[in-house]
């Protein structure tokens, strides 16, 4: 077994060992806090209450003090901490907008209410009414007049100290992760914010929301490997889509000039800190526009999201400083190369002038290529990690663009662009090939490659071709992938942190329900 193999069974392993050790002490708490569930029964409490009307949220109370002191408030939230001493107590409650401090005492309460107090444990959820003031040492705190449990926590949260830091943990049990880190609850709070900015952007400037189908009978608009699924009524196979493009041009042929999709996409690849196999996307199409007005439409999203939700346009992403101001920079694929390798595809000519510097360059090619798919390989491997600060890519190879129009100087290429920041491709788009006759060849050239063993390779769309015979009016078009924009915006480090519940393999020997199988038998059976 190889070095890289044996550190990941290590992790493994580490991860296998917390989760026991997790189960372990969840199992003698989990019979104390059913053991207190059955006394509060006892006392003609319910310990899954009904609804609550709460008056504020916490940061609300926190950031009005001066006009909330010694007024009557009501709020609810989650028990974070205890801190009993005899007669009086504090708590910290945690809301969705952050935590306050919670005093109780034996002798403001009733006799009922105290009781209940005394089998209350970290993580139930409780309302509270009562007078906000300030405590002697200065914490704005609500003074407790009356207690109601809205609901009894079974099971344990992590420990205050240790927390909840396995990033497999973390994304198995979100919900968990949500309560125990504020940090991630405002990752996912901000990207709320950034679509709402989106969508805001979009609509003032003309666009509109459209839906388009998630499962197609033709995959297409995209070089992805699909999911198959079945329908049982039509007795057929359906593919959930790896891109709305397709159908987003069908209604610009329709007579929409400006449409625009934020949803999901699927494709059946792999799994990294960049990928995930659901992921969401931003698709645009602007009638009687180009690909000039979708650079325009990605400089201007983002940094637009930058300065409403962050307040500036100057970000932090991993250590990197990162200027998202307009204009970004610009480049064309073979000035890339050039730029970062020395070698000069603009004079090259024949198949082996790219193969050889291809080879030289270490990047990978089949016998089909030409010189256009070399091209990309050299740039994807010489010059994509370097460029950091957002840049426009353009000027790609016709044989990889099956989508684009030609540009009208140099047909070998399309009038199409991708935009880069810290490495990683942000955004695609290009003017779109509104010609029938032309779009077909390319979808046939396309099958000829499928045959040659590209799955990748686009599928033959009929029904798209006849909508082009239409007439389609000059088109610009964008994706931006939303999960990466949110990780530059919230210096995530993996697309997983932005992804509230990513795809995970099933842990071996757990219940899909969150438990494991023996457990979920028991419970059924109780």
């Amino acid at each position: 077994m190889g070095n890289a193999q044996n550190e990941q069974a290590n992790v493994q392993n580490e991860h296998i060992s917390e989760l026991e050790q997790l189960r372990e002490g969840e199992s003698e708490q989990m019979q104390i806090r059913r053991e207190k569930l059955q006394k509060i029964y006892d006392l003609g409490l319910t310990p899954f209450g009904q609804k609550f009307d709460w008056t504020h949220h916490n940061q609300q109370i926190i950031d009005e003090f001066a006009d909330l002191e010694d007024q009557q408030v009501a709020i609810a939230g989650r028990i974070m901490a205890i801190r009993d001493h005899g007669k009086t107590a504090f708590l910290n409650l945690r809301d969705f907008t952050g935590d306050i401090q919670v005093y109780l005492r034996q002798d403001e309460i009733s006799e009922l209410e105290y009781q209940l107090f005394q089998l209350l444990d970290i993580g139930d959820i409780v309302g509270i009414n009562g007078k906000v003031f300030k405590t002697h040492k200065g914490e704005i705190t609500v003074r407790v007049e009356k207690l109601t449990l809205l609901s009894k926590g079974l099971r344990p949260l992590p420990n205050k100290w240790q927390g909840l830091k396995d990033p497999e943990i973390r994304y198995r049990q979100r919900y968990v992760d949500l309560i125990m880190n504020p940090q991630v609850r405002d990752t996912f709070k901000k990207r709320s914010q950034i679509i709402n900015c989106i969508r805001e952007w979009l609509t003032d400037h003309g666009f509109m929301e459209v839906e388009t189908p998630m499962m197609q009978t033709i995959y297409g608009g995209a070089a992805a490997r699909p999911f198959i699924t079945h329908h049982n009524a039509h007795n057929m196979d359906v593919y959930m889509r790896i891109s709305p493009e397709l159908y987003l041009k069908r209604l610009v042929v329709g007579g929409f000039e400006r449409v625009f999709e934020i949803n999901r996409n699927f494709r059946n690849e792999g799994i990294d800190n960049r990928h995930n196999p659901e992921f969401t996307m931003l698709e645009t199409y602007q009638a009687y526009g180009n690909f000039e007005d979708a650079i325009y439409q990605t400089e201007q999203i983002v940094s637009y999201c930058a300065q409403q939700v962050l307040g500036t346009m100057k970000i932090n992403y991993q250590g990197t400083e990162i200027d998202l101001t307009p204009p970004w920079n610009r480049m064309t694929m073979p000035e890339a190369v050039k730029k970062f390798s020395g070698e000069d595809f603009d004079q090259v000519e024949t198949i082996e002038e790219a193969r050889a510097i291809a080879d030289r360059l270490g990047a990978e090619y089949t016998e089909h290529d030409g010189i256009g798919k070399i091209l990309n390989a050299c740039f994807e491997e010489v010059a994509e990690e370097k460029l950091i600060q957002p840049t426009f890519i353009f000027g790609h190879p016709l044989e990889i663009s099956p989508l684009a129009k030609q540009n009208k100087e140099n047909p070998s290429i399309t009038d199409r662009f991708e935009a880069f920041i810290f490495g990683r491709e942000l955004a695609n788009g290009y003017s779109e090939l509104n010609d029938p006759i032309d779009q077909r060849g390319r979808f046939e050239q396309q099958m000829r490659e499928f045959e040659l063993g590209d799955d990748e390779a686009h599928q033959m769309d009929e029904d798209f071709v006849a909508a082009l015979e239409y007439g389609l009016p000059p088109t610009g078009g964008l994706g931006i992938g939303i999960d990466r924009m949110i990780m530059f915006l919230t210096d995530a480090a993996s697309i997983r942190d932005v992804i509230l519940f990513p795809l995970m393999r099933p842990e071996e020997g757990r219940a899909g329900r969150g438990d494991n199988a023996e457990e979920a038998s028991e419970n059924e059976e109780k």
